[in-house]
């Protein structure tokens, strides 16, 4: 027989499987399709009347992409520092500042001094949010050419066509904050090759 914790950490995944659910915009059906766990589990799973099991929960973990602590509530023990591994990507230097995947990501992100002076604005889903730390980016978005300085910050819808470059001959270093779309676009992406 469980004990109370046990009750109490279990009665809490419901809530938690909802929360997580609702927060990424995903619906019962999706869910479903993505674990393999009919959509009428799911939905007791997420009221509390299903007990949640390790058959259960692995999957969904994979599909929220979070741990599977994070399901069940358990105390965090691990080291809170994140220890980013740089991604280079046509140039620039990102270094995560997230370690948590799906959902914004927090990147610092190194402009090698005089990137393309004519970028390519790119447009893809999601909001950007940047904040430059040191030196003068360009920012092409939409019909806006503009120059930022450090502490200054913009905040853009991404299906405006927009891209970032550095005039200067030294780095220039931002914090951005990217949705989903938008990591896959500058960080993830692999990088265009050129055909013979």
């Amino acid at each position: 027989m469980a004990n109370d914790d046990e009750v109490a950490v279990l009665a809490g995944v419901g809530a938690r499987l909802r929360a997580l659910r609702t927060r990424r915009g995903t619906t019962l059906t999706q869910l479903a399709q993505t674990t393999g766990i009919s959509v009428s589990t799911l939905s007791r799973l997420e009221s509390g009347q299903r007990r949640p099991t390790l058959e259960l929960l692995l999957p969904l973990a994979r599909a929220h992409q979070v741990p599977l602590d994070d399901l069940v509530g358990a105390a965090s023990t691990a080291d809170p520092r994140v220890r980013p591994r740089p991604i280079v990507r046509n140039g620039m230097t990102f270094l995560p500042l997230t370690r948590r995947p799906g959902g914004l990501q927090a990147f610092k992100q190194i402009i090698p001094p005089h990137t393309p002076t004519d970028p390519r604005p790119n447009t893809h889903e999601g909001y950007e949010w940047l904040y430059v730390l040191s030196g003068r980016i360009r920012l092409i978005l939409g019909d806006h050419d503009l120059i930022l300085t450090a502490g200054e910050v913009a905040e853009f819808d991404t299906r405006l066509p927009h891209a970032v470059a550095n005039p200067d001959p030294h780095p220039a270093e931002l914090l951005n904050l990217f949705g989903p779309q938008g990591e896959r676009l500058h960080v993830r992406a692999r990088p265009t090759t050129s055909s013979h």
